[in-house]
Order: C-alpha cells, then sequence, then structure tokens
C-alpha cells in the first residue's frame, strides 16, 4: 500500500486494488483532451515518449496511432498487466515496464517527451525532476495533463463524493475547483530548475457516462478501490451509490475541467 503526506491524510491506497475497474472505467478522456499535444507536434511519428505513472496505458494507448514509439512504466504490476492486455487487444506495440517513476533508470537523452497524466502529485519530484532532466533529449518536453470532474457544476457529482465521504471521510479527492492560475504557477515552481513552463491549456469538457459506467468510475477512484476500506464497507457504499443512481438519467454528462502543462527542458540546471 502507498502512503503520501497530504493525499488521503496518510491513509494507505493501493491502485492495484482498483485495476479491473480501472481498466474497465477509467479510459474516460475524448481526442480533445489529447490534442493540444499533437497541434504542437507532440507525440507523433518517429518520437520516443515515456509516459509515467502509465495505469492501464490509457494516454499511450490513445496516442500510440499517431506513430509515436511510447514506453509506460507504473509501480503497480496489476495496472501494468491490464495496460498489457488491453494494447494486445488493440493490436498496439507498447513497452511497459514495473517501476516507481523514482527510479527508472534509461540512457541519456533516450526520450523526446516525457508525459505524466493524473498522477504528477504522487511522485517525489526532488527526485524525479533530475532523473527526467537526463532522460530526455535537449529541448524535450514534460507534459502533465489532469482531467477533474467540477462537483460545483454537478448535482451527480456532488452526491457521489458525499457518498464516498460518508464511507472514507480521509479521502481529500473531492471538492475540486479550477484553479488555473493557481495550478500554473505550481507547476512552474515544481519544474524548476529543470525545466520552463512553456505552454499552458485549460478547458472544459463534458463526459458522458452511463449509470454504470459512473458507478463504475467513482468505485475505481482512489476513496472507494484503491482505498485500505474494508470489502463489506465498499460493498455497503454500492449498495448506496447504485440506488441513488436510479433516482438520475441512464445517461448524462459530467462537466471536467482539463488542465495541460507543456514543460521545457531546460540546457543548464
Amino acid at each position: 500500500m502507498q502512503q503520501q503526506n497530504g493525499i488521503d491524510h496518510g491513509k494507505a491506497f493501493d491502485w492495484g486494488r482498483a485495476s479491473a475497474d480501472y481498466a474497465k472505467y477509467r479510459d474516460i478522456y475524448p481526442p480533445a483532451f489529447f490534442q493540444p499535444l499533437l497541434d504542437l507536434g507532440l507525440c507523433g511519428a518517429g518520437q520516443e515518449v515515456l509516459d509515467l505513472g502509465t495505469g492501464t496505458g490509457a494516454l499511450p494507448r490513445a496516442l500510440a496511432v499517431h506513430g509515436a514509439r511510447f514506453t509506460g512504466t507504473d509501480l503497480s504490476p496489476e495496472q501494468i498487466a491490464q495496460a498489457r492486455s488491453l494494447s494486445a487487444e488493440q493490436g498496439l506495440d507498447i513497452t511497459y515496464q514495473v517501476c516507481p517513476a523514482e527510479e527508472l533508470d534509461f540512457p541519456s537523452g533516450a526520450f523526446d517527451a516525457a508525459t505524466a497524466c493524473q498522477c504528477f502529485w504522487y511522485f517525489d519530484r526532488a527526485r524525479l525532476l533530475p532523473k527526467l532532466h537526463e532522460m530526455l533529449k535537449p529541448g524535450g518536453r514534460l507534459c502533465l495533463l489532469n482531467l477533474m470532474w467540477t462537483p460545483k457544476n454537478s448535482e451527480i457529482a456532488r452526491r457521489s463524493e458525499a457518498l464516498v465521504l460518508r464511507y472514507n471521510p480521509h479521502w481529500t479527492g473531492r471538492g475540486y475547483r479550477p484553479r488555473p492560475r493557481l495550478e500554473t504557477l505550481r507547476v512552474s515552481r515544481w519544474g524548476r530548475p529543470q525545466f520552463s513552463l512553456e505552454r499552458r491549456f485549460s478547458f472544459r469538457l463534458d463526459v458522458p457516462f452511463s449509470r454504470e459506467s459512473w458507478h463504475g468510475r467513482i468505485r475505481a477512484c482512489r476513496g472507494i478501490g484503491a482505498s485500505s476500506l474494508p470489502e463489506e464497507e465498499i460493498a455497503a457504499w454500492e449498495r448506496d451509490h447504485l440506488a441513488y443512481l436510479q433516482t438520475v438519467p441512464e445517461i448524462f454528462e459530467i462537466p471536467h475541467h482539463a488542465m495541460i502543462w507543456i514543460l521545457r527542458r531546460n540546457a543548464n540546471r
């Protein structure tokens, strides 16, 4: 089980526990989410790209068709097993490796770009960023992507969060409010001195769900499926959440806020 200061108030979690649901329900990213990378010429033909915290490989599986050669890494063997299975089903040749991001050891200048989707806050940046600086080619980019539902704009999201908190009050993944300037300032500070912020994108995406897929999406979150909750409490949450979802339309959209930051590798540290 993993523990990080400030995340879920130090309560342990393990994405491996949620891998099956993660593979089925968390690949929610529409093409528009990744389009800014492609518009900048990133993750295209002939490029070598390192995907950090790849999980079930959602990002490389979405972008490999554009010609880049991806290497996806994650510390969870269960997540990597799902990534390999899903990639094989799609006929994609993507390399995966089980390894914490901070312990990666690739040759100097091995990659044109590195990506991290929904995961960068989990890493020990003091250890990781110097390694990324070394593994990226001169002028290489570090691309950080984030897609979060906005409970302020969705009663369904608010009610779902409230039910998660009833069973797991330690969960800190609730109540997201877009603050693009503050988040961008934080990312810019994170990158120093190895990287400089080059571009940022901030936009809304309305993601469609069915009752089943939204229930699965929430079950696969850190507050439920990846948490250290006992199975009987997870089962009780499921009953409550499914009962609530019977009161909403079968198909609906959940507003999400997308943020993408492109950081350029500095020539000197």
